[in-house]
């Protein structure tokens, strides 16, 4: 893989003589106290403003600044206007527009296409504090503040969105965004390096559109540049135009000579021997190779094309091969260069280890910010999957090549945390990154690792290839929990369980000191064909770290469990797939209180699948295979309902799909059976989630009082409850339960009838006692 120039290795900026300020300002009163006259660049976000490395506007804002630029923040803009957009006046350099942390359409819309009532990156929760398609609207907002400046589109949004993708809560393909957003330049993926050099150059009086040759970059071209070698991927199903073979020894490059050679009689001496002349192969030539992908309205009004495309694109995501790609957007073509370098461990040190000031701006005083709230004890130790979950874009985003910190640089940020974060009680709530345990693990050739164009080092098993070996996270584990001050070390980042079961040692230590009481893993089906779909392993692989969970929290002599999570209507899955999902559950003693629908999110392998029927990991023609994908809202419905097999208000419509399914004989009260033959008297049936919910004005009941109550299901997964007694025997059958309390009805009515006939006590109760 091809080197890139450190980060901390550019010449600063002439602005660096004001230094580092305690918050990047938000006003300009801010910048008035800074000694400020202007900004350099001006970032412009739709998450309030969170001095913190989990947040990508403190992230590049630090970074900016560790360069010399002056970087001001509009956070969460008023964008019923331009004026929120030019309270800090017009930046030297650039707008940098991102819609935050997540996107804008997910922040706002649930799998179910309904509007969400809080959102996590605002204070106090509240919604509505960021419009739909974010990063449109605020690059149309900043070209109306300052239309001569330029707009460098970035964050997760922009970043999935770069190319002309199916857009599910519009049912369509979208253009790139960099073409709705009339922006100048779009950075993808993990943008460090991108937004440094171009800020860089900027700064240097480069023009915007003359900055064409930086990975990780999305920008406008009218034509293929002279040099360069197009690879032809417009087209499936049926080959290209063959040329007529001609004479090996012409100089194909010189047309005027290969009319000249067609066209005269062979005159040469076939005994003379010939100078054979070796031309230079643009093909062989990577860095000056460009795959023209269908066109926007090719994809748009083909479906087939569309998962072509993302089957291409996803085969363009290793750093150390990719190539270019472009794809025609009506009159002009979207350039896509090749993914950025992934950053060494001296990098990712130097951008975490910037001076955060770990805390929300103090603009919004105490006013609470819950995704803060959630992370603000966690340590990022890492970025990066190479899982390749086909409904996940950590891929197409962060890259599935690892980067890692330096044990040293999370110790220090631990400290940190300790020493100045307020409220901080010595747990550690997190190390973690995408996935828990993928710390300083990589391929065992780097060779092997630049050449490989697999989607996937985890499926559909463990490459050969991969070094497995989690001793560094162990050690770092070790050295985080015995630091004075930290009195416990949780591990809250999804795990990969068919990686951890390949070093017990991990999971030994895993269990006995960093799990909470719960460690949540998310196996996400057990059947094989959604499985396939998914690339996820099979069910063995959750039952083998099962037992060794199990069998190390007993030596540990610790009661915890572990939480499964699961995805209802994924591409590949059917209904019988979801009925035998809810029959393992059951058998498991599992009930799941919140589930997940699919979520379609822009460029993700299964959306492909979910918009074309057709499957991307495999050669995409007309005749291949289809999937089977879960539209309709009903079909939605009742997979969601299979894996909430035991809440009465879906009986009616498990009890219509199984008899339309021929499984009419998991109907009834049998322990084998997945629901009741008779639908629960509406009368004081409550829903498993009203249950579990703490009613309002109520208060916590504690003592004996808590172990006389019933068991409840826990809020978020209806995992088992902690033993409460004799009811815990067996907390997922009520039917011993309800029979009893039933008799214990029918005998008191039956007191209160012969009191009242004698006189001594309340009425007959004319109502009758709910039948069992």
């Amino acid at each position: 893989m091809q080197a890139a120039k450190p980060l901390f290795d550019y010449p600063k900026y002439w602005a660096e003589c004001f230094g580092p300020a305690p918050f990047l300002p938000m006003s300009r009163e801010e910048m008035d106290q800074l000694g400020w006259d202007s900004c350099d660049i001006i970032i412009v976000t739709g998450d309030a403003y969170v001095d913190h490395p989990s947040f990508g506007m403190a992230i590049i804002g630090r970074l900016l600044e560790s360069q010399g630029f002056r970087v001001g923040i509009i956070a969460q803009p008023n964008w019923q206007s331009k004026d929120d957009f030019m309270k800090l006046g017009e930046p030297n350099l650039f707008f940098g527009v991102a819609a935050g942390n997540m996107d804008s359409m997910i922040n706002r819309y649930t799998a179910d296409k309904k509007i969400r009532s809080d959102d996590a990156y605002t204070p106090g929760g509240m919604a509505g504090k960021r419009p739909d398609r974010a990063s449109l609207v605020y690059s149309q907002r900043c070209k109306e503040a300052y239309k001569n400046v330029p707009i460098v589109l970035g964050g997760i949004e922009a970043s999935l969105r770069r190319i002309a993708h199916y857009d599910y809560w519009q049912d369509k393909v979208r253009n790139s965004i960099l073409i709705d957003a009339s922006a100048d330049i779009l950075l993808y993926g993990n943008a460090e390096r991108a937004i440094v050099e171009v800020a860089q150059r900027l700064s240097y009086g480069h023009k915007i559109e003359d900055i064409t040759d930086v990975r990780g970059t999305v920008f406008i071209r009218r034509d293929t540049p002279q040099g360069w070698y197009e690879v032809d991927s417009t087209r499936i199903d049926r080959p290209g135009k063959v040329d007529k073979i001609i004479n090996p020894y012409v100089n194909t490059q010189d047309t005027e000579a290969c009319a000249i050679e067609q066209n005269k009689a062979p005159v040469e001496d076939p005994n003379e021997p010939q100078v054979v002349q070796l031309l230079d192969s643009p093909r062989m030539t990577r860095d000056k190779t460009v795959i023209r992908l269908p066109s926007m309205e090719k994809v748009r009004a083909d479906a087939v094309l569309y998962a072509h495309a993302n089957r291409v694109l996803h085969l363009e995501t290793n750093p150390g091969n990719a190539r270019a790609l472009v794809q025609k957007h009506g009159d002009v073509d979207v350039w896509f260069n090749p993914p950025p370098i992934p950053m060494s461990t001296e990098e990712m040190d130097y951008v975490f280890g910037m001076p955060y000031a770990r805390v929300p701006h103090p603009v919004y005083g105490k006013e609470k910010i819950p995704a803060y709230d959630m992370i603000r004890f966690s340590v990022n130790i890492m970025r990066g999957c190479f899982g390749g979950c086909t409904f996940c874009s950590i891929t197409e985003h962060e890259g599935r090549i690892i980067q890692n910190r330096s044990e040293e640089s999370i110790i220090r940020e631990i400290e940190e945390i300790r020493d100045k974060v307020p409220g901080f009680t010595g747990v550690i709530s997190d190390l973690g990154g995408p996935t828990a345990n993928m710390y300083r693990i990589a391929c065992k050739s780097p060779e092997i690792e630049s050449a490989c164009r697999k989607p996937s080092c985890v499926f559909p098993g463990i490459c050969p290839n991969l070094n497995t070996d989690h001793s560094a996270l162990i050690q770092l584990y070790r050295s985080a929990r015995a630091l004075p001050g930290v009195k416990k070390i949780l591990i809250a980042s999804g795990l990969r369980y068919d990686l951890a079961v390949e070093s017990p040692e991990y999971v030994k230590e895993l269990v006995t000191h960093h799990v909470g009481g719960y460690l949540k893993i998310a196996p996400e089906h057990t059947e094989e064909g959604p499985l396939n779909q998914m690339m996820k392993p099979g069910i063995g692989s959750y039952d083998k770290f099962k037992r060794m969970f199990e069998k190390y929290s007993k030596e540990a002599g610790k009661e915890q469990y572990l939480i499964p999570y699961f995805i209802a209507a994924h591409p590949g899955t059917t209904d019988e797939d979801m009925m035998n999902l809810a029959l393992w559950l059951k058998s498991s003693g599992f009930r799941a209180d919140q589930v997940q629908a699919f979520y379609p999110s822009p460029m993700a392998t299964a959306t492909a699948m979910y918009h074309s029927g057709k499957n991307p990991l495999r050669k995409v023609s007309y005749k291949s295979d289809s999937v089977a994908i879960v539209k309709s809202e009903e079909q939605r419905r009742l997979h969601k309902a299979f894996l909430r097999y035991h809440d009465p208000k879906g009986w009616p419509m498990l009890r219509e799909a199984l008899t339309r399914m021929g499984r009419a004989d998991l109907i009834g009260p049998g322990k084998n059976q997945l629901i009741p033959l008779h639908q629960p008297a509406t009368e004081g049936y409550q829903s498993a989630r009203r249950k579990n919910s703490t009613p309002a004005g109520s208060k916590k009941v504690a003592g004996a009082a808590a172990a006389k109550s019933k068991p409840m299901l826990t809020q978020h997964t209806g995992l088992p409850p902690r033993d409460t007694g004799a009811a815990a025997g067996n907390p997922w059958d009520k039917r011993e339960q309800a029979k009893a309390a039933a008799q214990v009805r029918n005998q008191q009515a039956a007191k209160e009838r012969s009191d009242a006939a004698k006189g001594k006590g309340k009425k007959p109760v004319k109502k009758p006692a709910v039948p069992r």
